[in-house]
């Protein structure tokens, strides 16, 4: 368990990708909620990340403070920003998408933009770009479910490796590097990337009148693959 930021009253962890952040209903994997539950005893869950989306997110270790946090979120008095490798290039490169999200009518899980559904704001920024790739940050306003990759889509694009809003293809270093050979020891080429390429980066709040600026890092996979991208 990767602890980005300890303290007497809440907790933010670096969320590993795979893992689910509580309890699901199907039972499907330990959630990192029922791991924290083991190490302090009382967790309380102030906001959730997809099971697919890796990075910060924070629990309460008590009431008061499990309260004073979520009307933080609740209130956007909290300031989320993520980390994506879109497939292509976003046009234009920065903007604003205010897009009402709501339930698919007919796949149970996914969402889509629908003028009846929540409202939904999500700022964006092309940080660098790439042949075929694009890294973005999106501070996102609202909290809907799936409402990067949701409005990622409305934009024209995905995110890698998305298999419900984009093609959810791997990337392979035979499309990033030119004149790539597989080695003498493999039979067939792995891919570099064959999960979300989402991460939650860094959330900015203050809580009784201290200021937090946290940071999670971006997962080795991830910053290989952009490593890759940036030789090219």
């Amino acid at each position: 368990m990767d602890i980005i930021f300890e303290h007497q009253n809440f907790i933010a962890v670096n969320k590993a990708v795979g893992m689910l952040s509580i309890p699901d209903r199907a039972g499907s994997g330990q959630s990192l909620k029922e791991l924290l539950l083991k190490k302090y005893g009382d967790i309380f869950t102030v906001h959730r990340l997809d099971k697919f989306t890796s990075g910060l997110i924070i629990f309460a270790k008590d009431t008061g403070t499990h309260k004073a946090l979520s009307e933080k979120f609740q209130s956007r008095e909290v300031e989320k920003f993520y980390l994506g490798l879109v497939n292509g290039h976003l046009h234009p490169a920065e903007g604003t998408v205010n897009a009402a999200i709501a339930e698919h009518p007919a796949k149970n899980g996914k969402m889509v933009v629908n003028a009846k559904g929540k409202p939904s704001r999500t700022d964006y920024k092309t940080v660098e770009a790439f042949r075929g790739y694009s890294l973005v940050e999106f501070n996102i306003h609202t909290g809907r479910t799936h409402q990067i990759r949701v409005h990622t889509q409305y934009l024209g694009a995905s995110i890698v490796c998305d298999e419900w809003y984009g093609d959810g293809k791997p990337v392979y270093l035979s499309q990033i590097k030119r004149n790539y050979k597989l080695s003498k020891q493999e039979e067939e080429e792995r891919p570099v990337l064959s999960r979300l390429a989402l991460h939650s980066h860094r959330l900015h709040f203050t809580l009784h009148d201290i200021e937090y600026r946290l940071e999670a890092p971006l997962p080795k996979d991830l910053r290989a693959l952009l490593q890759q991208l940036r030789k090219q």
